[in-house]
């Protein structure tokens, strides 16, 4: 598995993203995940989930210090006392004493960002997390952020179909992460025929190429979903080819700039 560097995380650039699993399909859907080799969850408090990821984390007999885990902070709570409560109550569900990575689910314009920023960093002196970042962050909104906090991570939809330029190269010029959420756009790719035409000579899925294609990118980090044990493992199987520069532009022109994920407390986008 590669990993991307960021600000001194070192995260699997493939993770496993637990967005709509719950109870059982998600204990299980984490349980194939270990066994296949995934060392990277994501969960959210909005996803009702936390418990079942580490429930599946305990039972899996993988060493903790060998799996990153990250939880987000729901933007509703994004002042300093109710994060910090918010990030303890994570971690009794996920039965963990930290997560590797925590984020800020979304921005909240009602509470000031020093806020935030600055309840995130007392996270990471109080243990609760080795490393802090964001999410759906648009780029001027990051570097005002970045001011505030050390932060690793950004977290995006970011998939053929929506070019995040912008974001990107903040993340690049300050040595962070990108994580691409909704990497397969929400099935998309897997019918799209460029991407087919492309992976037919390496043998490979319209999915695996668009993961591929992210995962080439520099400081890129994706996380799928899937409940099925087979999606997962073709998933993970995208690190015995590579995309030619020619066939990286064709992908990067697929972009139509619609996202599938805007809801009414999104940012003004870039």
């Amino acid at each position: 598995m590669q990993h991307v560097a960021a600000r001194g995380a070192r995260i699997p650039a493939l993770g496993m993203g637990t967005w709509q699993l719950k109870g059982a399909e998600c204990r299980d859907a984490v349980s194939a995940a270990l066994e296949l080799g995934y060392r990277h969850l994501d969960t959210a408090q909005i996803y009702e989930n936390e418990a079942d990821v580490g429930a599946a984390l305990a039972e899996s007999g993988v060493p903790r210090d060998e799996v990153f885990v990250t939880t987000k902070v729901w933007y509703e709570r994004a002042r300093r006392d109710d994060l910090l409560r918010s990030v303890d109550e994570s971690l009794r569900r996920l039965k963990l004493d930290h997560v590797d990575l925590l984020l800020l689910h979304w921005p909240n314009a009602e509470v000031p960002l020093a806020e935030s920023m600055g309840a995130l960093d007392e996270a990471v002196e109080r243990g609760l997390t080795r490393s802090i970042g964001v999410s759906n962050f648009p780029s001027a909104m990051l570097r005002n952020a970045l001011e505030l906090a050390p932060l690793s991570v950004n977290q995006v939809e970011y998939h053929p179909y929506l070019r995040q330029d912008e974001v990107a190269a903040v993340c690049r010029a300050r040595g962070m992460a990108m994580v691409a959420y909704s990497p397969i756009a929400q099935g998309r790719v897997f019918e799209d025929a460029t991407l087919r035409a492309i992976g037919a000579p390496h043998g490979k899925s319209g999915g695996q190429v668009a993961l591929r294609w992210l995962l080439q990118q520099s400081g890129v980090v994706a996380i799928p979903r899937s409940s099925k044990r087979a999606h997962l493992a073709a998933n993970l199987d995208i690190f015995d080819f590579e995309l030619d520069a020619a066939e990286m532009r064709t992908i990067g022109q697929l972009s139509e700039g619609r996202r599938l994920i805007d809801p009414p407390w999104a940012p003004d986008w870039d």
